[in-house]
């Protein structure tokens, strides 16, 4: 008997799941739902990992699943329902987010005082006001200090979600108020079948979007949804292979044309620093995928021809020009130092010689 309900209880768990539409997290979605279920919502929650691993998706179907008015079961949104379509696309009038102008970004305390003024209103359509602070790792630290007295006095009918990178990025008061759950990435054939099943792409490109995106899904189906930004990307990259063999002279003024693009900056550094940790691990010998799987050759050639540590400080000064990036130093002088850094080597087409 234990074992019978034990397998109903595992098919209502895939059940709610697939209801959820998620790829991944399923014990994310179970555990909020059983919360639901038995009344024992908490006032705050945090969603944590990397971005694009999920995390903005999994609170807009907690969302969902508070305010649905007609849901086919406790905890388990219709996504159907004007009020389901309106939380998707972030337009409904109970679902408050908060987040920086732009990514990388600065969330100011005016921002919060004026979700405060919000969330003290009664909730206008739903069963409840959702706050939704978005890379809430961007906050400044006044803005933090601010949403404290919120937390320690949540209203009635408000339920907060906070999305971040890591909860030891955020004050540890701010952590301690919430429940945390931590999203981890998904295997790569996960998210490579996911890509085939939802997105109907071929498994050559599902295969390599999965290692683009390292087994994060939201990246994943950005990147399948939205073929130019694969191709952004592999005109960043293409840059990075010719600046490789360039002279300081043309690497300088290359710096100078980065550093007026500061939206994309900081993406375009983090995809160079994706390609240097790939070169890393060639280095090492390590036995693991590499993220550019397009790029396996060059990648492999330059494993081999640089030793580890040349490889590393390489992938160091990138993280440290990110780093640098985040502290609003002038981006003209960190890429200025970055070509410095950058190891000069001559390359013919894909081949490094």
């Amino acid at each position: 008997m234990l074992l019978f309900w034990l397998l109903i209880w595992i098919l209502c768990a895939k059940i709610n799941y697939m209801d959820w539409n998620l790829l991944g997290h399923e014990w994310a979605s179970d555990l909020l739902q059983a919360q639901m279920s038995h009344n024992k919502l908490r006032h705050a929650y945090l969603f944590s990992g990397a971005p694009g691993i999920g995390r903005r998706t999994l609170a807009l179907r907690f969302a969902q699943a508070l305010n649905c008015p007609s849901p086919p079961q406790v905890g388990v949104p219709c996504r159907s329902c004007l009020t389901c379509r309106q939380i998707e696309s972030m337009r409904y009038a109970d679902l408050l987010v908060v987040q920086a102008e732009q990514e990388g970004a600065t969330l100011k305390v005016d921002q919060i005082r004026e979700l405060q003024r919000s969330l003290a209103l009664a909730p206008y359509q739903g069963r409840y006001k959702v706050a939704l602070l978005l890379r809430f790792e961007e906050a400044h630290a006044s803005a933090m200090n601010a949403l404290l007295k919120t937390l320690e006095e949540p209203a009635p009918q408000v339920v907060i979600l906070l999305t971040a990178d890591s909860p030891e990025n955020l004050l540890p008061t701010i952590v301690s108020r919430c429940e945390v759950l931590r999203l981890r990435p998904l295997s790569l054939e996960q998210v490579s079948q996911g890509l085939q099943d939802r997105s109907g792409l071929p498994a050559e490109k599902a295969r390599l979007l999965a290692h683009i995106s390292a087994g994060r899904p939201g990246l994943a189906f950005r990147f399948a949804q939205q073929p130019e930004r694969l191709e952004q990307r592999d005109a960043w990259l293409n840059n990075l292979e010719r600046l490789l063999p360039a002279h300081l002279v043309e690497r300088f003024n290359e710096a100078e044309s980065l550093a007026k693009d500061k939206e994309n900056l900081r993406t375009i550094l983090l995809v160079w620093l994706s390609f240097w940790r790939d070169v890393t691990l060639k280095s090492a010998g390590a036995c693991v995928s590499v993220t550019n799987l397009d790029r396996l050759e060059e990648i492999s050639a330059l494993g081999e021809r640089l030793d580890l540590h040349a490889a590393g400080r390489m992938a160091g000064s990138l993280e440290r020009a990110v780093g640098l990036l985040e502290r609003n130093i002038n981006p003209r002088l960190v890429m200025e130092n970055l070509m410095l850094d950058m190891p000069r080597l001559k390359i013919a087409k894909s081949n490094l010689q």
